[in-house]
């Protein structure tokens, strides 16, 4: 095998949770790129007949499932559907995930909890629902999208940062648990994306000038730049495919330096 085929997904079955759009659409591209079957879930129909449209359009062959990512009986269901309908999943994404701006003495324990649901709980479900029959196959994939948010503290974000830093570690346990079945759970750390989600704070101002948001991002990255969902393909390729086999419990984070960033000095 040379070095190149060893990150083909030729004929795997992938299962990217909340990728209609955004940073799970731009994984899900990848991966079909790679030759994986496609599928992947919603919370609605809504959302879930947007992404078939934009999928289409793309030339790319997917199916797209309703189901909520919290409810244990519904992705239990969906993946059984899955299994019946295209095959045993053998990559899982995590991408499905929520995030309430919010300063934490004004959050509700209920706002709080939410968060949790979708951004922790939901991928200890569906990756409790995905692993007995990766462990029947003797191979699997799982990646979780973490967050920088795994490492650091933000104002207005303490839900978002505690899912996300209990999700690091939920990575690890699954590497810990799992990893003697051939099944390998990792991790992308995405940094600040250009997506619709951010558009708003990368806006021009009415005086011409950047919004001071878009300023502190680029300042804080060496790269000098948000990043691009197009800049997480290779990462999730390489972490879905038998390129990766010896990497696990490991968060990679796809974040142009600024983790490894102090910032500038002051003039």
């Amino acid at each position: 095998m040379s070095i190149l085929d060893k990150f083909s997904l030729e004929g795997k079955v992938a299962l990217i949770t909340g990728a209609s759009y955004g940073i799970g659409y731009a994984i899900a591209k990848a991966y079909a790129q790679a030759g994986a079957k496609i599928v992947f879930n919603d919370i609605n129909k809504e959302l879930v007949d947007k992404g078939l449209e934009a999928y289409k359009a793309d030339g790319i062959d997917v199916k797209g499932y309703v189901c909520d990512v919290t409810d244990e009986n519904a992705v239990c269901d969906m993946v059984a559907k899955i299994e019946a309908e295209v095959g045993v999943i053998d990559i899982l994404v995590n991408n499905a995930g929520i995030i309430r701006r919010i300063p934490m003495c004004e959050m509700s324990a209920d706002e709080f909890r939410k968060v949790i649901d979708v951004d922790l709980n939901a991928p200890f479900i569906v990756s409790k629902a995905v692993i007995p029959s990766m462990i029947k196959k003797g191979h699997g994939k799982i990646i979780n999208i973490c967050s920088m948010m795994s490492e650091l503290g933000r104002e207005t974000v303490s839900a978002y940062a505690a899912a996300k830093g209990g999700l690091k570690m939920l990575t690890r346990n699954i590497a810990s648990e799992y990893g003697e079945f051939n099944i390998q759970c990792n991790g992308i750390g995405p940094g600040y994306i250009a997506t619709l989600q951010t558009a708003p704070l990368r806006e021009v101002q009415p005086d011409g000038s950047k919004h001071p948001f878009d300023s502190f991002i680029i300042g804080k990255t060496p790269a000098a730049r948000w990043g691009t969902t197009e800049d997480l393909m290779g990462p999730a390729v390489f972490l879905a495919s038998d390129a990766s086999d010896f990497v696990n419990g490991h968060v990679l984070y796809v974040d142009g330096g600024i983790l490894a960033y102090i910032g500038k000095q002051p003039k």
